[in-house]
């Protein structure tokens, strides 16, 4: 894929200087007494000078067109001599051959190595930091490669075409499926900050603090925070400054984590107080300021205490620059005034967003679904005088029981009701005489079979454990007194469906589905090997690792055996970077897994996972009778299914997997069968997780979300967000089918997930599996259906019977 913005911007070879075999920052000469570079040195055609890559209107890329591309493996033309391949930040794949210098640790990127490279035959010079073998097994540090991957393929692919985008480091490539993955960097032109000092003229420390300025302008517009910026990180060249790699950078947002040092790193970064701001740059910058002009640095708590003593500082005192708190510093575009700095993202830069067009249409379509069903999922009821669809005739329900039955038995709280009378048990085998009445803690309740969709009301009778073989063993605890003994053995057992027919797979439900709050069933719909089970997997191991405690919920397994043979076999199995087998169709659809989830000290509501093999959910089969009672739906999208961006053909071609323009058929068979509500709309809340987003995380979209962590709570205005972004994507890059669970679906949100990180080589990812934002869908389920605190329920906003 390519840029229109910058087509042409890269390496061309007759640029470059002779090979050299060491790696050494000695790009430039020594500072000399005047402030200048040893030699007047290269400069482009506008006077400026030029690092060891061309100018940016160079006119040949590196990249397929470069005229040391190989099109096909070669030999190396000498032993001394290999091959590189690697994605442009384009994402288009090139191959050179390459020599390599010596390894060396930076000090400052603990478990990679770095050296420089020399690309085709004209010995292209590129820096290369990869990680090494040896610290592959710290997860942490590949997602460090790949946050700084993201963030510079995000600065180059925006301002990689603009004459100030040379503030920037420029990236030339990477490659995260590497053995050794690396990205690739220009050599950095200049020397550093710390190596000129007190040789820097007035105008200069001007220009630098200036050019500095709009440096953090840039990332913050990306919502980038470098939050290395230092004397040894900032170089210059006598006319302009560089920046070096963002290989510390955070989104702004995101939780700080500790680092830095000082004075360079503001004090709320060193001790990883709050969210990452852009304004903890401009801390470093004022430092460097003050830095230059006192020759010497501060202690870094606040501002200096003889700041008075340079009045070339006060107006940079007096915006509160050197405040200690990043809230009270100027955000970059005013410090940009005070400099007298023009803003060069002033009047915007590009094009217009292509997506903006889609944006717009979704909120079309979201006031299209609040006319029909009088609200939208974030509470705006339908403005007075608007076009609204006919009074439902049918009276409201209270539980899906009442829906079937009549009557209005509750199916939640404490003490919820039967919803339709003592099931008829003439097809079962004679019970034992009824045993005395259970004691309190396991009252009689009612609730929906989510296998067979009809009500089993609790019977002690019907109780049993299932052993390691699946033999059904009666349990028998009518001579158990001890409430201790008896909670814990109700905990572990399972109740008999009083319904099974002739014909029908016998089954069972764990008791604590009828002895706690009214239950919610969440079913995983997609096509085979969009990813659903290992998108289940993920999301559970997330639960397992505390991933909703910060919302305020609790859980616990809705019985313990089975949760642990889950997490031993599906869950553990993906952590330790192992692809899950495809799930086999069934005979009769069973869950997967099942949760009791609690908020603030109220009743555990039982949640149970249905993931079905692609073809049962594809056909219109007895198996799939389930999804009528199905209360809420994960409809799972693969990218190299529904997006028609060529960069992905590469791994369509490995996959075996072709586009479709007709949709997920599962997608169509599953809404066609879930019955309609008011105006036509499903009235279960849905959410359109698109799956291996990894695979189009460069696009700036999709890396905006991704690129991130969940919030800490729920944050309606950034649910929205996302959704509203994910539409748009979709809507530009995929056919109109793929939208289906939106435009059918009263509440429905949209997300970018990534269940594994990674394409999987083998039965193994390289690097592990590295799931991203998988409980986005799944808060926005719980948010919908009333579980998530702080969270009103999407029913009681809609009017939508459920």
């Amino acid at each position: 894929m390519t840029d229109q913005n910058h087509p042409n911007d890269a390496y061309h070879p007759d640029d470059a200087g002779p090979p050299n075999d060491a790696y050494h920052d000695d790009d430039a000469g020594r500072p000399n007494d005047a402030g200048r570079r040893d030699g007047p040195g290269r400069r482009d055609d506008e006077g400026l000078p030029v690092d060891a890559g061309p100018p940016p209107h160079t006119g040949r890329p590196l990249g397929p067109d470069h005229p040391d591309h190989l099109t096909a493996p070669n030999p190396p033309p000498h032993p001394y001599y290999q091959e590189l391949e690697f994605l442009t930040p384009q994402e288009a794949p090139v191959r050179f051959v390459v020599r390599y210098g010596e390894d060396r640790r930076p000090p400052d990127r603990p478990g990679f190595l770095a050296r420089r490279a020399f690309l085709g035959t004209g010995a292209v010079p590129v820096h290369q930091y990869r990680l090494a073998s040896s610290a592959q097994g710290d997860p942490g540090t590949y997602g460090l490669l790949e946050r700084e991957v993201s963030a510079s393929v995000a600065l180059e692919r925006r301002y990689g075409g603009a004459r100030f985008g040379a503030v920037l480091t420029r990236i030339v490539g990477f490659d995260l499926t590497a053995a050794e993955p690396f990205v690739l960097y220009r050599p950095p032109g200049g020397r550093p900050l710390a190596d000129w000092g007190g040789r820097l003229s007035a105008e200069d420390q001007e220009a630098i603090i200036g050019q500095l300025a709009m440096t953090v302008r840039l990332l913050g517009d990306l919502d980038l925070v470098h939050r290395a910026i230092a004397p040894d990180t900032v170089r210059w060249d006598g006319t302009r400054v560089r920046l070096r790699e963002p290989y510390a950078a955070l989104r702004a947002g995101e939780p700080r984590d500790p680092f830095g040092a000082a004075p360079w790193a503001s004090p709320e970064q060193r001790a990883g107080r709050g969210a990452a701001d852009p304004r903890d740059d401009l801390w470093s910058v004022a430092e460097i300021a003050y830095y230059l002009l006192a020759g010497r640095p501060d202690r870094g708590e606040g501002p200096p205490r003889d700041l008075a003593d340079f009045r070339r500082l006060a107006a940079l005192e007096h915006s509160g620059l050197f405040s200690p708190h990043a809230a009270q510093r100027p955000h970059p575009e005013e410090l940009l005034r005070l400099l007298h700095v023009p803003d060069p993202l002033a009047g915007g830069l590009g094009p217009a967003d292509p997506l903006d067009r889609w944006r717009t249409e979704y909120d079309h379509q979201i006031a299209r679904k609040r006319a029909l069903s009088g609200a939208d999922r974030h509470g705006v009821r339908t403005p007075q005088g608007a076009s609204a669809p006919l009074p439902d005739p049918r009276p409201p329900r209270t539980t899906f029981i009442g829906r079937i039955f009549g009557g209005g038995g509750s199916g939640g709280g404490a003490g919820g009701g039967s919803g339709g009378g003592e099931p008829d048990r003439s097809s079962r085998p004679a019970a034992s005489p009824p045993p005395p009445a259970p004691v309190p803690d396991s009252p009689a309740r009612s609730r929906m079979c989510p296998h067979c969709l009809l009500p089993v009301t609790y019977d002690e009778r019907l109780l049993v454990t299932i052993d390691a073989k699946g033999t059904r063993i009666p349990l028998d605890l009518s001579a158990e007194h001890r409430p201790g003994h008896r909670t814990d053995a109700l905990r572990k057992a399972y109740h008999l469906c009083p319904h099974t027919v002739e014909g029908d797979e016998e089954h069972e439900l764990p008791v604590p589905y009828l002895t706690n709050g009214e239950p919610l069933t969440v079913a995983l719909v997609g096509s085979s090997s969009v990813g659903k089970t290992h998108l289940l997997a993920a999301m559970l191991g997330e639960v397992e690792l505390g991933g909703l405690e910060p919302y305020g919920l609790k859980c616990r397994p809705l019985n313990p055996e089975a949760h642990r043979t889950y997490l031993r076999e599906r869950v553990q199995s993906l952590q330790q970077g192992r692809q899950l087998g495809r799930t086999g169709q069934q005979t009769f659809a069973r869950f997967a897994d099942g949760l009791l989830v609690s908020a603030g000290g109220a009743t555990p509501r039982p949640v149970v996972f249905f993931d079905l093999a692609g073809e049962d959910l594809a056909q219109d089969s007895e198996v799939g009778r389930f999804l009528m009672g199905v209360d809420a739906f994960v409809f799972v999208l693969d990218p190299l299914r529904a997006l028609r961006m060529r960069s992905l053909d590469p791994v369509r071609e490995q996959s075996g997997l072709r586009r479709r323009e007709l949709g997920d058929e599962a997608f169509a068979t599953v809404l066609n069968r879930i019955p309609r509500q008011r105006g036509g709309l499903v009235a279960a809340p849905a959410a359109l997780a698109l799956n291996k987003s990894d695979l189009v995380r460069f696009e700036p979209v999709v890396d905006r979300w991704l690129g991130r962590a969940l919030p800490g709570r729920h944050d309606p205005a950034a649910l929205h967000a996302e959704s509203r972004d994910a539409y748009a994507f979709l809507a530009q890059n995929a056919s109109a089918a793929w939208l289906k669970p939106f435009d059918d679906c009263a509440d429905c949100t949209l997300h970018f997930v990534a269940a594994t990180g990674g394409q999987a080589r083998g039965d193994r990812f390289p690097h592990g599996a590295r799931p991203r934002r998988v409980l986005a869908p799944l808060l926005s389920l719980f948010a919908a259906c009333g579980l998530l605190p702080g969270a009103e329920p999407a029913g009681t906003r809609e009017g939508i019977d459920r």
